[in-house]
């Protein structure tokens, strides 16, 4: 888009969608039983995969993580003094020693003869203090990694997207403990660093739809939120990619339940992959098995079927049936009333074949916000989706929101045929918003493409699981480091 169509939408927004309802435990979420969790994690290790692949999208500057700290806030900031010494990049070499100046202090976090915290990426920022070594979040993300996505060969492949000039920063936190770590937990690193495509980059406007000017007088370039990294997620060669956000890590201590969490996760979008190409393969098969009977679909005035149609004998018909159970309860997919025999299956053949994803999803025990909904489209189906807060306009479908979206999520990339998806073909370019960030503590407004958790997988199979609470461990802001989960 040019610059004045990207102005255009700031002005007039994105459309709101149809939302049917939100998902909740009784109708979307599923919430698994002692037994089904235990059958999803034995799935997962039995499971015929030929490659999984660890993905951490948009580690981009951590400016949004210190922004009352570059504002010096009052409050934030004489909390961070005052609790100064329980920071992982807590040194007395660049901190001094108590008593700590609250301004002082913010600038030796932020400031270049300092830290330099908040022009570097939260992946190489110091999180996590242990007896014996310092983790940053990108060291947490290697040893989770060899913890869930070890492969047969005892390889851990990595992607993490970065910015061009963030390179070197992540170059050196993998290599300060890549042999360490390979040598601690037997396995085999494969990192691959990846840049967002500048194409992808939009403008930032002031929140009164201007462009927003930065000091040397140029617009504000940014990279256009989570719908970007589709595109390197579609470059991936891997059977199976487990997502995860830069920031949502944990200390050492909650890794089991992370990784039981993973585990169920990959199991459960493996049992459902391979159901999903079992009725696919019987379907083609019986496509090219002539049939006699006449439809037992529906009784539709003006239409015989010819004898030569597969798909209106009673055995194809069953299998529609089977198949249209099968994506309703599991993904709350349903179609609209078709025509004819031959179109109802090839309606379902089509919602069948395509990308699947099972998001984990976690109790929202505060304000009610964006989250899982069941969504209608505009051909008349439905579906699960994730939406941001900005995409609901009645405000009171958020009240009847049970969970919210950790960005948890497990993907199955190929076809039954073993091809892989082209996945920016299931994006719908109608589902970005606008969201409000800040630039050195200013204020500006971003237009983000459709997400990678909501609008570029809109056309996916989408299911929900629910996950424990302790499962998400974000940091946000500098101060969310004093939590329980991060010390």
């Amino acid at each position: 888009m040019t610059q004045e169509e990207q102005i255009k939408r700031f002005k007039e927004g994105f459309p709101y969608l149809d939302i049917v309802d939100a998902a909740t435990p009784s109708n979307g979420i599923k919430v698994l039983a002692s037994d089904e969790l235990k059958e999803a994690l034995e799935y997962y290790e039995n499971a015929s995969v030929k490659g999984k692949c660890k993905f951490v999208p948009a580690s981009g500057a951590a400016s949004r993580m210190f922004k009352d700290v570059f504002a010096h806030k009052a409050e934030t900031i004489s909390k961070l003094a005052g609790n100064i010494e329980k920071f992982a990049f807590y040194s007395p070499d660049v901190f001094g020693t108590a008593p700590y100046d609250p301004d002082t202090t913010a600038d030796r976090l932020l400031g270049e003869t300092g830290l330099d915290y908040g022009n570097k990426p939260k992946g190489v920022l110091k999180f996590h203090r242990y007896p014996s070594e310092v983790r940053t979040a990108f060291a947490e993300h290697l040893v989770e990694g060899a913890e869930y996505m070890r492969n047969a060969d005892n390889t851990v492949n990595l992607t993490v997207t970065i910015s061009p000039e963030h390179r070197q920063l992540f170059e050196d936190a993998f290599s300060a403990v890549k042999d360490e770590y390979e040598s601690r937990y037997g396995v085999k690193y494969n990192v691959r660093f990846v840049y967002q495509s500048k194409d992808t980059d939009t403008i930032a406007v002031t929140p009164d739809n201007k462009p927003f000017l930065k000091e040397d007088g140029t617009v504000l370039r940014r990279p256009a939120g989570h719908g970007a990294p589709t595109y390197t997620l579609n470059d991936a060669e891997e059977d199976l990619a487990s997502i995860k956000n830069p920031d949502n890590v944990s200390v050492e201590r909650n890794l089991e339940t992370t990784s039981k969490y993973k585990k169920v996760l990959m199991g459960r979008a493996l049992m459902l992959r391979d159901t999903v190409f079992g009725f696919l393969t019987e379907f083609e098969q019986m496509e090219g098995i002539p049939g006699t009977s006449i439809p037992l679909y529906m009784n539709i005035p003006g239409y015989n079927a010819p004898k030569d149609d597969p798909y209106a004998t009673p055995e194809f018909q069953q299998l529609c049936n089977e198949i249209e159970t099968f994506l309703k309860e599991e993904f709350c997919v349903t179609i609209p009333m078709a025509r004819s025999c031959r179109e109802r299956a090839l309606m379902l053949k089509a919602k069948l074949n395509r990308p699947l994803r099972v998001c984990g999803m976690v109790r929202n025990e505060g304000e009610p916000g964006g989250g899982p909904f069941i969504i209608r489209a505009k051909d008349g189906s439905t579906s699960l989706q994730i939406l941001e807060s900005v995409q609901i306009e009645d405000a009171s479908m958020m009240k009847n929101a049970t969970h919210f979206n950790p960005v948890d999520i497990v993907c199955c990339l190929r076809d039954v045929k073993g091809e892989k998806f082209n996945l920016l073909e299931f994006v719908d370019p109608e589902t970005g918003f606008i969201s409000s960030k800040s630039y050195q503590g200013r204020e500006l407004k971003a237009l983000e493409l459709p997400g990678l958790w909501n609008g570029a997988m809109s056309d996916w199979l989408t299911a929900f699981v629910e996950v424990p609470v302790e499962t998400f461990n974000p940091v946000k802001v500098v101060l969310d480091l004093l939590k329980d989960a991060h010390q």
